[in-house]
């Protein structure tokens, strides 16, 4: 079959691990989507999360939620728990942990740190042979808890 309108082009398919609709719950997302990343990061891998879609889809709700009540929460306040839970579960005097939060947000192509006293400044992706892709000039703050996180 062809797409309607008369295209003349093949019907494009797509795969997807997960599909969520508006009845999901945050806590289940989180466990099925978002918790094994945070795993891998917390075993010493990179992991991004990231939120796509047209305006009013959801991507805010699902990454930040809502403070309370808690099942309202999104990906980002729950994966500052993971994070933290993890952290003081293995918790002894010999080993350290440094949590570093940045926050950014791509709109039409163009990187906006949202933690800068000037948000507007336009930043780049950059690639070191080392540590690989990165933001230059993207803030960062080293953070102890769950509560710096939400500062």
């Amino acid at each position: 079959p062809r797409p309607a309108g008369g295209s003349s082009e093949d019907p494009k398919v797509f795969s997807f691990d997960k599909v969520y609709d508006w009845n999901s719950q945050q806590a289940t997302l989180y466990a099925e989507t978002a918790a094994p990343i945070v795993d891998s990061v917390l075993q010493g891998f990179n992991g991004t999360i990231f939120a796509y879609g047209q305006t009013g889809t959801g991507k805010s709700h699902t990454m930040e939620g809502k403070e309370a009540p808690e099942e309202l929460r999104g990906i980002i306040p729950r994966a500052f728990h993971h994070i933290f839970d993890a952290i003081t579960a293995v918790a002894n005097p010999g080993k350290e942990f440094l949590v570093r939060a940045s926050y950014l947000e791509i709109y039409n192509e163009e990187i906006r740190d949202l933690l800068a006293k000037n948000a507007t400044h336009r930043l780049e992706l950059k690639e070191n042979t080392d540590s690989g892709v990165y933001v230059k000039d993207l803030t960062s703050y080293v953070v102890k808890s769950v509560r710096e996180c939400d500062k």
